[in-house]
């Protein structure tokens, strides 16, 4: 099964760029079209482009490849479901439907050039396979492209009755939310693949970006060699994947780190890194039962807590402008809620409630958090207040928040520390120290100031940074031959 999405040229034109940037799209879908088959689904996007005469059919020109993941989608009416498309990838040419039909039955080149009038439209499976192979037939590079997708299709999800399953989920999410504060594109996370050990790390299932495709279309966001500030653990109990991301001339490397068998870990963490500043931001996740969602706070608990205010006293006085923060809090718990419908499309981080580690204090002290029977809980019905993803995001992004004064070898030892006493690390650095590549403190205000929650608009400019392959007008095969916000509404 296949879906494809419908565009007119005009609307995909408007925005190619943010396209680009984002690598995703969202689409909205009726009801009726969802596909009783909910598993992941390669996509195809075409351009609907008007004829000169206005009697004349359209003609249909492919501009974008990518999955769906989640093809339930996120319910925004009574009839309707918002679908994702991510990872997100530009045709390695714009390829006119003749192109492909020539190698299609007649009925079922009718049936595919009638079915693209509608915007959406989930393809037979034996017209989606016999496309498909057609694609593949144009090339090498279109061959590569629809192997690499299949991969992330058939990739299977994750399993929250094996341990192993869980930390990889909380890897993947601590990863999502540091590039969401960087604002890096989250699809070279999403292609991934089960790792051949139970206690190897997120990371190390990351499916390979198609290599010619990167450099050629894609060189807004793929991997890139050499991990500059971060560096690998040494010893043998040390695991651990480094990878680096660069999306407009910037640059941020994802570290996983553990220490102890999966079964012996104590948890996850976050430490989120700002160079520029010398600042970091840690969050420790606990996962909420899908149920009860709240969490009781036993002895166990309360030990991390003493060990969160340790952390804290990294930080230092602020001596510079930059270096003030809203309060003295880098420590967050964060309560993370995952649905057991694995099909649900979270669209950015796991929602969840962010709780400073000083406000944990007070709850623990106040009424709000007793039980029936006099212990303590933590959850959404025990906190009137929390932050949510956004409002996190925020406050790191503008540096609100974290560390005053942290080094380079303060960050790593904190981070060997965390993984040797149990916990999974996921250390995010964003590079950025004024005279290497990465942002000045001030370049970060003004794209933190120019991109109001997340919601950019497409600019039609030439890339900040220049293609590692110089760039020519798409080609054109078939003349010559013949985008949303996650909801972060509690859960209720």
């Amino acid at each position: 099964m296949v879906y494809a999405i419908s565009l007119s040229a005009e609307e995909l034109d408007d925005i190619d760029w943010q396209l680009q940037l984002d690598q995703f799209m969202g689409k909205t879908m009726g009801s009726s079209m969802r596909p009783r088959d909910l598993s992941p689904q390669v996509t195809l996007v075409f351009a609907r482009i008007r004829p000169a005469s206005g009697t004349a059919d359209p003609a249909y020109q492919l501009r974008w490849l990518g999955v769906v993941k989640h093809p339930k989608g996120r319910k925004i009416a009574t009839r309707d479901a918002l679908i994702r498309v991510e990872p997100l990838w530009r045709s390695p040419a714009r390829v006119e439907l003749a192109a492909v039909t020539a190698s299609l039955s007649r009925e079922d080149a009718a049936e595919l050039t009638s079915m693209l009038s509608s915007e959406v439209a989930v393809l037979p499976d034996e017209l989606g396979q016999c496309l498909v192979a057609a694609l593949r037939g144009l090339g090498p590079r279109f061959a590569e492209l629809l192997d690499h997708l299949t991969s992330v299709a058939n990739q299977a999800p994750f399993d929250s009755s094996r341990v192993e399953d869980r930390s990889w989920q909380e890897q993947y999410d601590s990863a999502r939310l540091a590039l969401t504060i960087g604002e890096f594109p989250l699809a070279p996370l999403s292609a991934w693949l089960r790792p051949p050990s139970r206690h190897d790390t997120y990371l190390a299932g990351l499916i390979p970006e198609p290599t010619e495709q990167s450099l050629i279309e894609h060189d807004a966001a793929h991997s890139m060699p050499g991990p500059r500030l971060l560096r690998p653990w040494d010893g043998p109990d040390f695991r651990c994947d480094i990878h680096v991301f660069e999306h407009e001339g910037r640059y941020i490397e994802v570290a996983n780190v553990n220490a102890t068998p999966v079964e012996g870990r104590l948890g996850s963490d976050l430490i989120y890194y700002h160079e520029a500043t010398g600042s970091f931001v840690m969050v420790q996740y606990k996962r909420l039962p899908s149920i009860e969602r709240w969490v009781y706070v036993d002895d166990r608990l309360r030990d991390q807590l003493d060990r969160l205010e340790a952390v804290a006293q990294a930080s230092r006085q602020p001596h510079a402008p930059h270096d003030w923060r809203l309060g003295s809090d880098p420590c967050f718990l964060k309560l993370a809620y995952w649905p057991e419908d694995s099909q649900a499309d979270p669209g950015g981080p796991a929602a969840g409630m962010y709780l400073p580690l000083s406000y944990v204090r007070l709850l623990l002290q106040d009424d709000c958090t007793l039980g029936p029977n006099g212990g303590r809980r933590l959850g959404y019905s025990y906190a009137d207040r929390h932050l949510i993803n956004s409002q996190f995001v925020e406050l790191v992004k503008h540096g609100l928040a974290g560390t005053v004064g942290t080094s380079r070898e303060e960050l790593l030892a904190l981070g060997s520390e965390r993984a040797l006493e149990g916990y999974s690390v996921t250390i995010a650095a964003e590079l950025g120290d004024g005279r290497l590549p990465g942002e000045t403190v001030r370049e970060r205000q003004r794209r933190a100031h120019s991109r109001k929650a997340g919601k950019r608009q497409a600019k039609k400019r030439a890339p900040a940074t220049p293609s590692k392959v110089g760039k020519s007008k798409p080609a054109l095969l078939g003349d010559q031959m013949s985008f949303f916000e996650p909801d972060e509404r509690s859960p209720g």
